[in-house]
């Protein structure tokens, strides 16, 4: 990227958020919920959407929203300040941008709202240019990568664990080394944050895998294929459009990912098979 980075706040709260509960036999106990909070965007002043979030990396994830709605490159944006009420309920962040966006009206008009936890959407605009995305054919990943990632993911200290309701989403390198986790109230969230992330780093998806603990629906093919990246694993199921978005892209699409079981649904030809591996 040419030209400084963006300026952003650092605007992280608490993902957890305690209450007093009773059990089925009336017992007193305190349980940790994860946080949720309407986080609204401003691009130059104009309210764009209302993103729910934990707050975990806000920042990020309106960059990576930015970056998802092909909307304007990383160095377009002079600064993200986000601001959260004082009791931390709701938020707002102000996206500057150094000269505008053109035809911003026109750009954002046409939204295609998605199934997911809480609101996802993807604009048009973005659905027309998939056929347009080329993922690299000569990537592979080992069958005991993906066992790695998946070991990697069960290990992993979240806020799932700790208080439930929640999606992660993980970056992998291709050896299965962990790069970026994020959690959010919805997968969308958690990816887009991701995408930010990387955005930032400047780092290509050419040689990465994406995980998410939610399903494969469409939104989340196209934006793991607006990354770069070519695998992309779930320990839950796809949607037919899912699958068809990803055989239109070429990614190689895993599902059901569990210990050692998976499922690939499109593009095996990536998969380096270690039947070795498998016990007998």
């Amino acid at each position: 990227m040419n030209g400084p980075l963006p300026r952003l706040s650092d605007a992280r709260l608490p993902l957890v958020h305690p209450v007093a509960a009773r059990d089925e036999k009336e017992r007193g106990t305190a349980l940790h919920i994860p946080a949720e909070r309407p986080l609204t965007v401003y691009l130059d002043g104009r309210e764009l959407i209302t993103l729910m979030t934990l707050g975990a990396a806000p920042e990020a994830l309106v960059l990576g929203y930015l970056r998802n709605q092909r909307l304007l490159a990383l160095g377009d944006i002079e600064a993200v300040q986000v601001t959260w009420d004082e009791a931390g309920a709701s938020g707002t962040a102000a996206v500057t941008t150094r000269a505008g966006v053109a035809d911003l009206e026109e750009r954002t008009a046409r939204r295609v709202v998605t199934t997911g936890c809480g609101q996802g959407s993807v604009f048009g605009t973005v659905m027309d240019e998939v056929d347009s995305i080329a993922l690299p054919p000569g990537a592979r990943l080992r069958q005991g990568v993906i066992y790695r990632i998946v070991e990697t993911i069960r290990t992993q200290p979240s806020v799932y664990k700790q208080a439930g309701s929640v999606h992660g989403c993980g970056l992998f390198d291709n050896t299965g080394r962990l790069l970026h986790f994020v959690e959010d109230v919805g997968r969308h969230n958690a990816v887009d944050a991701i995408a930010g992330l990387m955005w930032l780093k400047g780092e290509a998806g050419g040689d990465k895998v994406f995980y998410t603990t939610g399903r494969l629906t469409s939104e989340m093919v196209i934006k793991g294929a607006q990354m770069g990246i070519p695998f992309l694993l779930s320990r839950s199921g796809t949607t037919e459009m899912g699958h068809a978005v990803a055989q239109r892209t070429g990614m190689t699409l895993l599902a059901r990912c569990s210990g050692k079981h998976f499922m690939v649904l499109a593009a095996p030809q990536r998969i380096v098979f270690e039947p070795e591996l498998l016990e007998p």
